[in-house]
């Protein structure tokens, strides 16, 4: 899927994401952002930057985005993770479920869970 259906600063955030552009990708939140990552929470633009340092551009993450929902205002970003992760344990690609809140053309808030089927 085409991320044109992505909110502006959604779309740059993949494009920040897949370039390993530490700065670039932390412009796409607000300093009081909150991100949580398998169930660890990064609070503010310090430690959201030691998150992407050492797990976007540090394991040189790639996403490939292929379902967009706007969801009552949120936007829930499925997409195909890649990069240099261990992927030991994996079988077949790793999907990630991404929850955004953006106020103000910045991202507030980003859940991110491993998504699996229900049944």
């Amino acid at each position: 899927m085409s991320d044109t259906t992505l909110l502006p600063v959604l779309a740059e955030h993949v494009r920040a994401v897949n370039a390993f552009d530490e700065d670039a990708i932390l412009a796409t939140f607000t300093e009081d952002a909150f991100v949580n990552d398998a169930r660890r929470e990064f609070r503010g633009a310090a430690a959201i930057r030691r998150w992407v340092a050492k797990e976007l551009v540090g394991d040189k993450v790639t996403l490939e985005v292929t379902e967009v929902v706007d969801h009552y205002g949120d936007q829930i970003v499925r997409a195909r993770y890649d990069g240099a992760y261990d992927k030991t344990n994996l079988k077949g690609d790793l999907i990630m479920t991404n929850y955004f809140t953006v106020a103000d053309g910045k991202i507030t808030s980003l859940i991110v869970i491993r998504t699996e089927p229900a049944y």
